[in-house]
Order: C-alpha cells, then structure tokens, then sequence
C-alpha cells in the first residue's frame, strides 16, 4: 500500500481538513506533517462544527491512528486544551493518536518574541498569527530548540532549559522590554504536558515505515499551502515550514518511493490570510460577496480573509513543484449566482507576459483574465458530476483544462456528504 499526499495548492485555507475527512475514509493512518496552531482546519459532521489547530482532522474516525509528525511545532498547552475539548464531545484521542519525539515544543517565549518581532516590522509586517511558530522553527534551526522527546530525561531537560533561557531572557529584555522566564516556569508546563500526554510519545518516523511494511495506508495532512511555502512561496510573506511535498517528506521520515498519490487541495476562487501579494485578489464589491458567500473567516484567528478569483497560474506552478496526481475542489456552491467568473490564466508585467516572474517581484504583476459564464442554480444537493448545471460543469472542464492535472474531487457544501468524485 502506498501513502497519499494532501497539499493545500493555493493560499492555504483551501478546504483541507474536510477533503482529509474525506480521503481518511481510505486510509488507517492520517500524519500532520508541519506546521503548528496557525493553522485552522474545520469540518463539518452532523452539523456539528470541529476546528482542529494541531490534532489531524483524521481523529474524528474512530478506527483511524493519527500523528503529529516530527516537522510539526507542538504548542504543549494549546494542544492539551484541543484534546481536552475534543474527548469532552466523545472523541477517543488518548487511544488514537501518537506525536513523534521529534517534533519541536512551542513555548511561551516564542509567542512574546513572534508579537514582537511583527510590530518592529513597521511597514513590512508579515500578518503572523503570533502563536511562535516562527521563533520556534528558528530555534529549531539555531539548534536550540526543546523537542517533545527531550521531556522523557528531566535533568536533561533542564539543562537544555536552563541554556535556553540565558539566551531568550537577554533576548526578552534587551531588545523587546519583556518579562523573563524562570526554569521553574517552563518546566511546570512540560511536566504538565508529559503527565498528560507523555504516553502518546514514540519514534514516529519508524513507526510509519513498520506501518506500511504491514500494508496500511497513510494519509499525510499538511497545513497552509504551496504559495505559503518559505522556498517556493512568496517570501517573506510566507509561513516558516514548507507546506509543499518537500516538507511532507521531511516531516515524516517518509520517502519518495512511499508516495503514490498527491492530490492538491483548491478552492473555486482563492483567497488569502495576512499581507503579501495577490495577483487575482477580486474588487470591493466581488470579494465581499465571496467572503460572505464563503464565510471567509479565519478558524484560528477569525480575521477576515482577502478573497479572489481562481488564479490558475499559480495551480500550474503548484502542481509543478509538488508533483500533483490530482486536484480536488472545493467551495464550488459560493461561486452560484455570479453572472460572469473570472479566472486568472496569466500575468501582466508592464505590458509584458510575466507568468514566471521572479516571486520578488511578484507584487508588480497584473492578472490577465477569461470570463466564464456562472450558473444560478443551487448546486448543494448535486452528488455527481453530471448533476451539476451545465455552465459549473464548463467551468470544471475549463480549470481542469488551464491547470493541466485532473480535477477528481469536488465539494459543494460544508458537511461530508457534500464531496462527491468526478
């Protein structure tokens, strides 16, 4: 059995945790692989509303194992507050859940340092969540970060602590006038996390390969998308992990040989969190109604979200980079009552066709539009390709077409019973 791939293919928020929902019906183990609780997944069950920040959306399956992979930065007290919240409305996550010892502790220093770092940014402001995920990642790379195995040697823990701080502390109040941390404050939230969830710990990246060595099928759950990906997204208005099929691996321990399919995760129209630029970003007039339409809300930080039109230019790109089988797509019912859809199928640079201009200079660029005729008609209850009016189907037919790669999932409410294959 092979292992699929679900990458989000645009801005993030495409609709990921409903189609990994979807897909975990498929599947025995479903893996986040990066990220931490900047991002928001909801789904929809029974009318009932989840929105899962670090937990994959997959536990909502009684008979299915989760991960939290080691590419993932783990908030110890936010991720106790989901799981607690989660086993409060019957949900079984003690037994159905493992995190991997790898994977890098968020910690509160991280949150007053990333809140920080975002207001000396001035003018250049990245639109963070200010949840660490950026200063963790970074310790991660300084080699001094605190991972979720280090809880298990207390003295060890320590040490590394009380080495953390001499430097954070300086940090905290030379240059951010902010309060510094004691060892004692640090260890009492790990000790916390480790009496509450320390049996859940295990080497997740050998775990996964005796998975498949008996023949189950993994499922890899990424958070935010391709164009938010620090190397190949719009830098610096990127998030601090790579969201792509890169960051899947590297966030497993997983291979190439391993993957079978990568399906990428697109909404109808794109929109986008935070600053950055945003080639097919609609009209006052457009957006709103989309962001109505589409409750274009963020589940983490409930900020509006900037909304657009398809841009599938940035579809080709994404399903260059990460080697896309198949396109899944979502929201199509927002998109009902538009007379006229625009789709972005290129860029404009000062007259000049610039679809692979140099991100840098991504900001300058213009969309070049096609109009597609809209559809009226209310497109909920449609359970099958050939259901839907023939304008949506000729939309379908026409991004499919642009971007290149099939189109073999489609979503037309919120709920699981509103995805149906093409």
């Amino acid at each position: 059995m092979g292992s699929i791939v679900a990458i989000g293919a645009q801005w993030g928020d495409e609709g990921k945790a409903k189609m990994i929902d979807y897909l975990t019906r498929e599947s025995d183990i479903v893996v986040r692989y990066q990220g931490g609780a900047n991002a928001g997944h909801t789904v929809v069950v029974n009318d009932e509303k989840f929105v899962f920040h670090l937990i994959p959306s997959g536990i909502l399956h009684e008979d299915k194992k989760c991960v939290i992979g080691n590419g993932v930065v783990l908030d110890p007290i936010l991720f106790i507050e989901e799981m607690e919240v989660l086993e409060k409305k019957g949900i079984n996550v003690k037994d159905n859940l493992v995190i991997s010892d790898a994977a890098h502790f968020i910690l509160p220093y991280h949150k007053i340092i990333d809140a920080a770092l975002e207001e000396f940014q001035q003018e250049n402001k990245i639109g963070t969540t200010k949840r660490g995920i950026g200063p963790c990642y970074s310790d991660k790379c300084l080699r001094i970060g605190i991972r979720v195995g280090d809880i298990m040697d207390e003295k060890y823990l320590k040490s590394r602590i009380t080495t953390v701080l001499k430097i954070k502390n300086l940090q905290l109040q030379g240059t951010y006038n902010e309060k510094p941390f004691t060892v004692e404050e640090i260890m009492d939230i790990l000790m916390t996390f480790k009496k509450k969830a320390g049996n859940l710990i295990k080497n997740t990246q050998t775990y996964l390969h005796q998975e498949i060595a008996h023949g189950k099928k993994i499922l890899l759950e990424g958070a935010q998308g391709y164009g938010l990906d620090m190397d190949h997204g719009t830098y610096p208005y990127v998030t601090s992990s790579n969201p792509s099929i890169g960051g899947a691996l590297l966030g497993t321990g997983l291979n190439s040989v391993n993957v079978t399919e990568v399906i990428g995760i697109a909404k109808a129209y794109v929109t986008r969190v935070g600053e950055g630029p945003f080639p097919s970003e609609a009209d006052e007039e457009a957006g709103e109604r989309l962001r109505v339409n589409g409750n274009e809300f963020g589940a983490t930080t409930g900020r509006p979200r900037r909304t657009g039109w398809f841009d599938a230019t940035l579809l080709k790109k994404s399903a260059m980079i990460n080697g896309l089988t198949q396109i899944a797509l979502t929201k199509l019912d927002v998109l009902t009552g538009f007379e006229k859809i625009k789709v972005c199928v290129g860029y404009d640079m000062d007259g000049e066709r610039a679809d692979d201009v140099c991100l840098s200079r991504y900001y300058k660029v213009k969309p070049i539009y096609v109009e597609i005729d809209g559809w009226e008609e209310n497109i909920s209850k449609c359970r099958s390709f050939e259901e839907l009016p023939i304008n949506c189907q000729n939309y379908v037919k026409f991004l499919e077409d642009e971007v290149g790669t099939p189109i073999t999932y489609i979503s037309v409410g919120p709920g699981r019973e509103y995805t149906f294959k093409k």
